[in-house]
């Protein structure tokens, strides 16, 4: 008779692209979403929780094919009688589902509406250093006005939210760019009608990050070699017409240079651009009364020239920052700077990152800035798939993971968890004894267990609670029930005096006190507070 396979044991580890998290981590974690929530809130904005399943065809950015029907999501299909059922999909964002949830309930919602999100979404994508398959975001959104106010409202509560959770002024930046003032940039170089030359250059213009102004001119023009050494065929632009692509891209520097130095004379052109020049001959000499959203206006203004879309972006942009300014938020915390440039395909307006400007050591110990850590904009045209209707929308995204990182580099939160006050057992028929003990600590408010491992051997109780970070451990044995008292042990004075038992200053301090049994609540309180 043949002999039964045994089955393989399963592999003990995590699937590739996704990661566990232990208790301080999470702790860090729900405190800072329960900051976020708080500030979101006190600008009245609801809290939404929508379901991680969507089907794929509300989600509609992946829908499914014959190749590979999960791509980007990760997908299955309802099984049914006929084998026809609906593609479901984990969410990969919480817009789309916000989408769905307001052309669903829009009737019993008030216009506009005001959510925020908190949640983790998934991606079916390739993981590497730092990038998962499974993170947390934590959205904001007003659905259903095409009020600049609310875009402006949005970069305020974001300041708002950094400064919160523990990111101060000084070390982040909310930068805003427009879609549209980019789309008047194109037109202006004679692209618009040129819908696969327009695209290229989006893409390229994606880029900017990765591959510099170098880089970027390159694509723009016949094209370049990539670090792999392939060629990549460039849009093929003309000099001068790349040349106001990247007067858009590198407007920061040229802004800085014109507060400084003023702007160009009326008969400078442009480098290599498409002959704007500017009106007014006095305006060199104003340039040092200049705000920084000015001269940063006034730079786009002759970027994008006479046209329509150029200017509608221009003046939605004027009103975000006036209605900052209304509010007390300057050019030290917000600004316009057209080199944000991340997913202005699917925007159809003003875009919003939040950047942290200090510097950090990468893994190869080079000194590099800390990045965005959110990202936002108006998008128009999303609700539109549900109902045939626009409907005006805006928001922002916390990438809940890369600020929790942030917070870690500044000093701000890290290290471990204080654990509980461990109640050691010595006695284990005395179980309902020690049971009292601890149930009267938490009643006091103060973490507590007992320890409820094998307590023949005492030693093990104290390496458990040195394990578990305890602060104090709390010791009742036969002698100390009869006299009426407890030992209360400091754990971390002790720990301390075991580090450094040469120095008399911790050898005249007690780590271990006996008190009476009805004192106990009192005296664990006393150390606790004199731990900090």
């Amino acid at each position: 008779m043949a002999k039964t396979k045994k089955q393989p044991r399963p592999k003990a580890e995590t699937p590739k692209g996704f990661r566990d998290y232990f208790g301080a981590e999470v702790s860090e974690r729900a405190e800072m979403l329960q900051k976020i929530a708080a500030v979101y809130h006190r600008y009245g904005f609801d809290a939404l929780e929508s379901s991680a399943v969507e089907t794929v065809e509300a989600l509609g950015k992946f829908l499914p094919d014959v190749d590979r029907p999960n791509e980007g999501v990760f997908a299955w299909q309802e099984a049914d009688e006929d084998g026809k059922g609906d593609w479901l999909a984990l969410r990969y964002d919480l817009t789309a589902p916000l989408a769905r949830v307001y052309a669903q309930h829009r009737n019993d919602l008030p216009t506009p509406y005001r959510r925020f999100a908190m949640g983790p979404v998934w991606r079916n994508e390739k993981p590497g250093p730092g990038r998962y398959r499974q993170f947390y975001q934590c959205d904001a959104d007003t659905v259903g006005t095409a009020s600049m106010a609310a875009d402006a409202e949005i970069c305020a509560m974001l300041a708002d939210t950094l400064e919160e959770v523990g990111i101060p002024r000084g070390d982040y930046l909310i930068r805003v760019n427009n879609r549209k003032v980019l789309n008047g940039v194109l037109e202006s170089m004679g692209l618009a009608e040129d819908e696969e030359r327009s695209a290229a250059v989006m893409r390229t213009i994606d880029k900017f990050d990765k591959v510099g102004e170098a880089g970027v001119r390159e694509l723009l023009g016949k094209g370049r070699l990539d670090a792999s050494g392939a060629y990549i065929d460039g849009v093929g632009l003309e000099e001068n017409q790349a040349e106001v692509v990247v007067s858009f891209l590198t407007a920061k520097t040229i802004v800085e240079d014109e507060l400084v130095n003023g702007p160009p004379q009326p008969d400078d052109r442009i480098p290599g651009g498409m002959g704007v020049t500017l009106s007014d001959p006095n305006e060199r000499s104003e340039a040092a009364g200049k705000t920084w959203n000015q001269a940063m206006m006034d730079h786009l203004m002759r970027l994008v020239g006479k046209t329509e879309i150029g200017f509608q972006g221009l003046k939605e942009l004027g009103e975000i920052s006036d209605l900052l300014a209304a509010q007390g938020y300057g050019p030290d915390r917000i600004i316009i700077d057209p080199s944000v440039v991340r997913g202005l395909g699917y925007y159809t307006g003003p875009v919003f990152e939040a950047e942290l400007t200090f510097e950090i050591f990468d893994e190869k110990g080079r000194k590099r800035q800390f990045g965005s850590v959110a990202g936002g904009g108006r998008y128009d045209d999303l609700v539109k798939r549900f109902t045939g209707q626009a409907v005006p929308a805006t928001g922002i995204s916390i990438g809940v993971d890369r600020l929790l990182a942030a917070l870690r580099e500044k000093g701000r939160i890290g290290g471990t968890d204080t654990g509980p006050v461990v109640v050691t057992v010595m006695d284990r028929d005395r179980m309902a004894d020690y049971q009292a003990m601890v149930g009267e600590l938490r009643q006091a408010g103060i973490r507590a267990e007992v320890y409820l491992g094998n307590p023949k051997n005492f030693g093990n109780q104290l390496k458990y609670a040195d394990k578990r970070n305890s602060p104090v451990a709390i010791i009742e044995g036969g002698d100390e029930k009869e006299k009426g008292i407890v030992q209360i042990k400091d754990l971390v004075l002790g720990a301390k005096i075991a580090e450094n038992a040469t120095l008399e200053e911790w050898k005249e301090r007690p780590s271990q006190f006996e008190v009476p049994r009805g004192d106990m609540v009192a005296k664990v309180r006393e150390i606790l507070d004199g731990q900090g």
